[in-house]
């Protein structure tokens, strides 16, 4: 399929819609600490995996032509994806570390 600066443009969209909304739950996770975040996480991450699978649809479809130019809005699209994407796992992270310091004896 050979994309268009306009096809490339609807696609770029996509992908930070999806990312948006991975940021968003994430962010709801802080906002309720006291409720169990697995099923952020894991809304979150379907988010993720739905901008990420937009990105790799254009990048193997493209990869092996030369006149495949991305689009300024593609490529802050793929810079917004990482970025959440490191959010995500910041996060994950970040909730490791409150269970185990929770585990820990109190004195």
């Amino acid at each position: 399929m050979k994309y268009t600066n306009e096809d490339l443009n609807q696609v770029a969209m996509q992908i930070i819609l999806h990312a948006g909304n991975g940021r968003t739950i994430l962010n709801s996770i802080f906002e309720k600490l006291d409720e169990n975040p697995e099923h952020f996480l894991k809304e979150a991450k379907k988010e993720i995996t739905e901008a990420h699978k937009l990105q790799t649809g254009v990048l193997q479809t493209t990869i092996n032509d030369d006149n495949f130019h991305p689009t300024l809005l593609f490529s802050h699209a793929q810079d917004t994806l990482m970025s959440i994407y490191s959010e995500y796992h910041t996060t994950v992270n970040l909730l490791k570390l409150k269970r185990f310091l929770q585990d820990q004896p109190h004195e």
